[in-house]
């Protein structure tokens, strides 16, 4: 840490992923003197390769735009380096190595075969028309086309990137490599794409909610859920939360919260998507279109009484004092559905109080864990059902949770998902890199 540090002083998020990893090894690392000889934390922690680049594009007037993207290829250890897409003004280079190094722990914890990546750039579709974001998708790809492939490097969507994103992407990688593979998951569903990839985040963060509470002879059923975001992940996740019998009062945006006492039902679930498609960014018009729910500006979900939380939102987005706040109110659980939601202050509140807490590479595993159910499908040139692709996931997301309960356990029993999800993810690449002699 004192070395990546010296380095990278100011690539705060990649230094904060970096510790609380090896935090959570060290001991076993320790035990394992084939690790230390062949340097696998030195060399696990550094990105493979980074592809940094200007995509210039014109917007609607036929002026002249910059932008700086990024491939952030970490590790292929354990097969393809496989990572989200994200278009977002805050996207920087320490974001996107800390998502990158995340993923690579994820991937490996759904035991699919598939490497860790990232990539994105400083642009915002919001605002803009179809023809400049297709435009700006073209010319990212015209930069990125030669270093990804369905066996080299298969990226997908995160944050501003979805399907139509996808799209106009996968078009013109076909256009210029002369090829039509499986280089993008997230794909439409009549050229390629996966029944429930959209909801899948959410899916599996709730299934892996449900297998903790199941453990603690508890049900999600009757359960008050607060989430925070109100995009695909949100949605997904108050979907399959609703479904199973919980109650999700709350969704949030970067305007504040919406308290909504009587919970989401279908219609209200439905109004999330049209929030999200719309280019205001705001929550507030949910309490506008429905009379049961307050808008809360300026603020958080996290000061409410509820029983689980899922941040769903972004990196850091619940810190400490939310943290507190939860305990205060005896929140049973919470689960990061976004990378990293939870500040390191506020992980260790929730340690300290022995509170149920599912890190984002455990809870959240399940997009990607469907994106490589969509590469398999991809190669075998076959689809699956609905029901076939929820089945697997499902059984993919209670496989991560039994992982983390080999590496978590703690003597006094409490179970640290955190310790437990990366152990459980690191013994897997790391073995893997010693055994290719890298």
């Amino acid at each position: 840490m004192s070395r990546l540090r010296a380095k990278y002083g100011h690539e705060a998020e990649y230094l904060q992923a970096v510790q609380e990893v090896l935090e959570s090894v060290e001991e076993v690392y320790n035990r394992h003197p084939e690790f230390e000889e062949a340097n696998i934390i030195e060399n696990l922690v550094e990105p493979d390769r980074i592809f940094t680049f200007k995509v210039v594009w014109h917007d609607d007037k036929g002026k002249t735009q910059v932008n700086t993207g990024y491939r952030v290829q970490f590790n292929n250890a354990l097969g393809p380096y496989k990572g989200g897409v994200r278009f977002h003004p805050s996207v920087t280079l320490s974001t996107l190595k800390f998502l990158g190094f995340e993923q690579t722990f994820k991937n490996a914890l759904t035991t699919l075969p598939m490497g860790g990546a990232k990539g994105g750039a400083d642009f915002s579709p919001k605002g803009k028309s179809k023809g400049e974001v297709m435009r700006f998708c073209q010319a990212y790809i015209t930069e990125l086309w030669r270093h990804i492939g369905a066996e080299t490097d298969v990226p997908a969507g995160d944050i501003g990137v979805a399907g139509r994103e996808i799209g106009y992407m996968y078009g013109w990688y076909k256009k210029l490599a002369r090829e039509n593979t499986g280089v993008f998951t997230g794909k439409g569903l009549g050229w390629g794409g996966s029944l429930i990839r959209p909801e899948a985040t959410g899916f599996g963060a709730v299934y892996f909610v449900q297998h903790m509470l199941q453990l603690q002879k508890m049900d999600i059923k009757g359960k008050i859920v607060a989430i925070s975001g109100f995009g695909n992940v949100a949605w997904g996740a108050a979907l399959k939360a609703t479904e199973l019998g919980a109650k999700v009062v709350a969704i949030s945006g970067p305007d504040g919260y919406i308290y909504d006492e009587q919970g989401l039902d279908a219609e209200k679930i439905a109004y999330m998507v049209t929030l999200r498609d719309s280019c205001n960014d705001v929550v507030a018009p949910y309490a506008e279109k429905f009379t049961s729910a307050r808008f809360i500006a300026g603020k958080k979900p996290w000061e409410l009484k509820v029983d689980i939380a899922l941040p769903c939102a972004i990196q850091n987005e619940l810190n400490g004092d939310d943290a507190k706040m939860l305990i205060v109110n005896k929140t049973l659980c919470v689960a990061e559905v976004s990378n990293m939601g939870c500040t390191p202050e506020a992980v260790n509140e929730f340690t300290e109080h022995k509170l149920l807490f599912a890190p984002g590479k455990a809870a959240n595993a399940g997009g990607v864990s469907v994106s490589g159910l969509e590469m398999s499908q991809n190669a075998m040139k076959y689809s699956w059902t609905k029901e076939e692709v929820d089945g697997k996931l499902h059984q993919i997301m209670s496989n991560i949770h039994e992982a983390c309960l080999k590496f978590g356990r703690q003597p006094d029993g409490y179970i640290s998902y955190v310790k437990g999800a990366n152990i459980a993810g690191f013994m897997k690449v790391a073995q893997a890199m010693l055994e290719q002699g890298v």
